[in-house]
């Protein structure tokens, strides 16, 4: 075969290497349109994950690489004259000129041919590599060949808000340093790290009112070396900053849904780029190339289709995850001025953990002092702010108590609401959702959600939704309530919802959000505008008039009259996932061209009056809730701005929590989903508007639980399907933290000591295999590498 690799960064390199190495018959070539010794930028970073999966590859070059690198443990993080530092991270850095010159010598020792200072353009590529079975585009995030076959590789280019710079410096340093400076236009971090002895990267970076108030240009580096230096004269003692084409530029995050073109693929930054923040543009390259270089071997000569298939199937999810935690990393940057009233200690948690890949676990296993800093540091705070005291009990964030008014919950846990669709026909709860809800109240979460329950027959989303409108159905929740008081201290919480147009639809587990099979059973639905779920397919929906909008809002009110005498502790409005108060707020569904549309305050309106109108009847000791969409995952649906400002219009009427979901609106919609996805925006929530909020979605384990609680993302965390298949979730938690603090039944007490000495015991078993278990490849000694791809996966 014979293969073109446009483009001699390390992506490129590394894929020549590896394939002539497997195939040595075959032609291999690299044309870079720089010379041989130029480079731009600094040190590239890898962590130790990422070293041993290199030396499973080529152990020559890896051998060659380890005797550059400048090795660290540490992560150090400055703010306002205080340093927080935590260990067992595990980095090396090396001179990406370095980095080349070896990975050049290597291809060459292989016998690929190398051509410098030779461009080629994009549209010539059919004619000048005619002959060529396969053309490598790794050409850079500025990809010229992505760009002229955009219909192809179809790219999603999105240039981001903050500006930064590359510089470096003379400076020695012995771990990794994010420094951070306040000045009176915003926040400044530079992030730095020592790639060889007497050099090290500076790569600043600040938002856009910053950048213009500190009267930077984005081309004088000069300039900009100098006011760095004024700015950073401590940090850097007495050295001085170096340039390398450092100007300013906006980080641009792309994405392609295609990576290959006839015989052309896509490698490296050409394809997916990731925020430096979380040091894995070089490592995403590479990993990529060894991927690709795999599957041209194994697949190229029989089909160049199935190589590049081979290749996406492998690659896309783990680059997706990786951008995935670079975007989440790279807007905590952009919005790091949320965060910096906090304590050193608080905020280098959230610095440590802002991509969600790094959890509270994850941070004991590394670096225990640093765990214990900022346990002490919380327990603190929560004592001067409340008069709780865990400063000696150490429960871990996830159980200490929360208020809401008077009701004081026991654990930072709930169960999230989740339709059961297991009412009889009348709406009634049934024998399965007294089992459901008391079996997860003994569970001990702080609080018990129920499904949306609907204040008349027509608010149901299905025929097997619970209702709260007639006198069977009061003490049908009565009884559940009331056990679960008895015999528990876990607080219960009414969701009251109306499906609007996502109405007359069948159960969850049939044709989820159709109309009912049988036409003559759909009853009329209603919405803000008459904008079917499903164009064709659902039910036109009713525009809301104020006849009827004070009907349902009467039927609210009596709902939480219900409530009340049900024995609830709390009451949460529904108004996402497009139900019918949700359809009021999100600009997709409302067209409306009267009061009750248009501008936020508006589409706020009716949703308002509901709440205003049960707050008025539900006891001013007891809190209400309200469960938003922060987004509609949708162009021109709500966006940040919007969910500040509805968050806010409920607070102000009495509204003591914000539950912060997301989506469901529309049905075109196009969620980014990952672990945690909806933290972000009950962060911004938090912290923008300072209200109460309560997160959900994909938190799966105690630690991402502690982790959120931790960095102020959210006061109460919500988990709904792995409560659905582990009803003792808290309680295993407890006991895994060895907490004592929380309430246990007479009738299980027998269970609770051994509970906390085996699962205490486990978890420590657990710190001390995955601290053995981690790699230290730059400690490798005599151990071989693998012989092949396929040793190296055993």
């Amino acid at each position: 075969m014979r293969i073109t690799v446009i483009g001699g960064g390390p992506g490129g390199l590394y894929f020549a290497l590896l394939t002539k190495k497997q195939q040595p018959d075959w032609s291999v070539e690299i044309y870079e349109q720089n010379r041989a010794d130029d480079t731009f930028g600094f040190g590239v970073v890898f962590s130790d994950e990422t070293l041993h999966e290199f030396l499973s590859r080529d152990r020559e070059s890896f051998d060659r690489i380890r005797t550059e690198f400048a090795y660290w443990d540490d992560v150090a993080i400055h703010k306002q004259g205080t340093e927080m530092r935590c260990a067992g991270n595990g980095f090396a850095g090396i001179s990406r000129m370095k980095l080349l010159a070896i990975l050049q010598q290597r291809c060459r020792e292989e016998g690929v041919d190398l051509h410098f200072s030779a461009a080629v353009r994009p549209e010539e590529i059919a004619t000048r590599f005619a002959d060529s079975d396969i053309v490598v585009a790794a050409d850079g995030v500025n990809s010229r060949i992505r760009e002229h076959f955009r219909e192809a590789f179809q790219p999603e280019v999105t240039i981001k808000s903050n500006r930064f710079c590359w510089m470096g410096s003379t400076r020695p340093m012995d771990e990794f340093n994010y420094f951070f400076r306040e000045t009176e236009h915003g926040i400044v971090c530079a992030h730095c790290y020592q790639y060889e002895p007497g050099r090290s990267t500076w790569v600043f970076e600040m938002d856009e009112a910053c950048f213009q108030g500190l009267g930077f240009s984005e081309t004088d580096e000069e300039d900009s070396r100098a006011r760095l230096e004024a700015l950073y004269e401590e940090e850097l003692e007495g050295h001085g900053l170096l340039l390398n084409r450092s100007q300013w530029r906006r980080f641009p995050r792309i994405f392609c849904h295609r990576w290959s073109h006839g015989n052309i693929v896509l490698l490296g930054d050409a394809k997916a780029s990731a925020h430096f923040s979380i040091g894995s543009g070089t490592k995403l390259a590479m990993e990529c190339a060894i991927s690709l270089s795999h599957a041209v071997v194994e697949h190229g000569e029989t089909s160049v289709e199935d190589a590049f298939a081979a290749y996406d199937a492998e690659r896309r999810t783990p680059c997706q995850i990786i951008q995935h935690n670079a975007d989440v990393s790279l807007a905590w940057f952009e919005h790091m001025n949320r965060s910096w009233e906090m304590s050193p200690e608080q905020f280098s948690m959230v610095v440590m953990c802002r991509a969600k890949s790094i959890t509270y676990d994850n941070l004991i296993v590394r670096d225990p002092r640093f765990v214990e800093q900022v346990d002490t540091a919380y327990y603190d705070q929560l004592y001067r702010e409340t008069g709780d005291d865990y400063r000696d009990s150490r429960p871990t964030p996830m159980f200490t108590k929360f208020r809401l008014r008077d009701m004081e919950v026991q654990n930072r846990v709930a169960m999230s609401p989740m339709a059961q669709y297991s009412a009889d026909a009348d709406g009634n709860p049934t024998d399965w959702h007294f089992v459901h809800y008391t079996s997860h109240a003994l569970g001990a979460p702080g609080l018990v959600f129920t499904e949306m329950t609907c204040p008349s027959a027509d608010a149901r989303i299905t025929p097997g939704c619970t209702g709260l409108w007639t006198d069977r159905h009061e003490a049908e929740w009565k009884r559940i309530v009331d056990f679960v008081h008895t015999n528990t201290a876990t607080r219960m919480v009414m969701q009251l919802g109306h499906a609007g147009r996502k109405g007359s639809t069948q159960l969850g587990w049939e044709k989820m959000d159709r109309p009912l099979a049988d036409a003559a059973k759909n009853w009329q639905i209603y919405s803000a505008s008459p904008i079917p779920y499903f164009e064709g397919v659902s039910q036109v929906p009713a525009e809301l008039d104020r006849d009827t909008m004070d009907r349902i809002r009467d039927e609210f009110v009596q709902a939480t009259e219900r409530a009340e005498r049900a024995g609830f502790d709390m009451v949460e409005l529904h108004c996402a996932h497009g139900y019918l108060l949700a359809s009021f707020l999100s600009p997709l569904t409302n067209t409306r061209d009267d009061k009750y549309g248009g501008a936020i305050e508006n589409r706020l309106r009716y949703p308002l009056e509901v709440f205003e109108a049960m707050r008025a009847v539900w006891p001013a000791k007891k809190p209400m809730s309200v469960r938003i969409s922060a987004t509609d995952w949708q162009e021109g649906g709500i966006d940040e701005a919007d969910s500040v400002a509805i968050s806010k219009a409920f607070a102000e009427v009495g509204c003591d929590l914000i539950d912060v979901s997301a989506g469901q609106t529309v049905a075109d919609q196009t969620p980014i989903y990952g672990r945690m996805f909806q933290v972000q925006f009950a962060e911004a929530i938090r912290n923008v508007a300072k209200l109460a909020v309560m997160v959900v979605g994909a938190i799966t384990e105690p630690a991402q639980v502690n982790t959120i609680l931790h960095t102020r993302r959210a006061d109460l965390v919500a988990l709904g399907r792995p409560h659905l298949w582990n009803p003792y979730f808290t309680r295993e938690a407890a006991a895994w933290y060895d907490a004592r603090n929380q309430h246990w039944p007479k009738q299980y007490l027998a269970g609770r000591d051994q509970a906390h000495r085996e699962l205490a015991k486990k978890r420590e078993q657990d710190i001390d295999t995955r601290r053995k278990a981690r790699p230290r490849p730059h400690d490798t000694g005599n151990v071989q590498a693998p012989r092949d791809r396929r040793e190296a996966e055993e």
